[in-house]
């Protein structure tokens, strides 16, 4: 599953998860276009707790191909429940969002959708497309699903041109059945290997929760994986338990030690790490791709 997909259960958080949420006219002019347009954001499917800020900074992530996923993680907010088609008009509502926001940045992710033979790639270079006429100058970050392993499909998504590709690995292989059964940790590694082969200069990126269990030795080993799949960007934040129904969290890692991790995975090698209890893949993302962008044009 792809997207900012673990929720924000308030119950027994520690002092350093609990802030404000801001508010004001930015982030009311955001909702009510996304009400108005029939528009879903995975901010708000899987209840981030970036929303409030993103949206006040006029920048969303847009989940498309539905809100209803074909998988069942057990981390994951987003519903299960029957399937729709794919809306053909959706690309177009998306670029007339973000040329009416003036974005900057736009983050576009989706459901997994394994019904589909191209699991939703051709929607994904549509909205890019898209986008690209409507607002050049917008950058496009492409939050994508496994695809089930068809490089054809992700070619077309890398041919669309978007400026970031990312998909996330989530956890460390050991937790894998327990977190997202459907998925396997190999596949992911091999999307992003593949996205690289297919355009050496884009951008690759991926996201990893913490909380759930896993080692720190677990942790570096996906770390230096990513890197040999040429993986550039990385982000880390705290896993938080949408509801009873979803997985526990194990662990809440304190502030001081997500920026040791965020030193430690920039000395093994990335080009630009966030990592933080409130970090999810989206966030920031304008800031350390112009970082990396920057690193690779050098």
């Amino acid at each position: 599953m792809a997207g900012c997909n673990h929720g924000n259960i308030t119950v027994g958080k520690p002092r350093w998860l609990r802030r404000s949420l801001p508010t004001g006219p930015e982030y009311e002019k955001m909702r009510q276009l996304l009400k108005r347009s029939h528009l879903t954001t995975v901010c708000q499917e899987a209840q981030c707790p970036n929303q409030f800020e993103c949206y006040s900074e006029g920048t969303a992530t847009f989940m498309i191909l539905g809100d209803r996923c074909t998988r069942n993680c057990h981390f994951c907010a987003v519903e299960h429940k029957p399937l729709t088609l794919p809306d053909p008009e959706e690309p177009e509502r998306v670029a007339e969002a973000v040329d009416i926001l003036k974005l900057r940045y736009a983050v576009i992710t989706s459901v997994t959708r394994d019904d589909l033979s191209d699991g939703g790639a051709s929607l994904f270079a549509e909205t890019i497309r898209a986008v690209r006429k409507r607002r050049p100058e917008t950058l496009i970050e492409v939050l994508i699903p496994d695809l089930q392993g068809n490089w054809q499909a992700l070619a077309a998504i890398v041919d669309a041109a978007p400026d970031v590709l990312n998909h996330n690995m989530e956890t460390v292989p050991s937790l894998y059945p327990r977190v997202r059964p459907e998925a396997i940790y190999e596949r992911s590694l091999a999307l992003l290997s593949e996205g690289k082969k297919l355009n050496p200069q884009l951008p690759t990126k991926s996201g990893i929760m913490v909380g759930l269990g896993e080692t720190r030795d677990e942790l570096v080993r996906v770390w230096d994986d990513l890197l040999t799949a040429g993986c550039d960007i990385l982000t880390l934040g705290q896993y938080l338990q949408p509801s009873k129904n979803h997985l526990p969290v194990e662990r809440f890692v304190e502030p001081e030690e997500f920026a040791q991790l965020q030193d430690e995975a920039l000395a093994r090698g990335f080009a630009g790490v966030a990592a933080g209890p409130f970090v999810r893949s989206s966030y920031q993302a304008e800031s350390l791709y112009r970082k990396v962008r920057r690193q690779l044009a050098g």
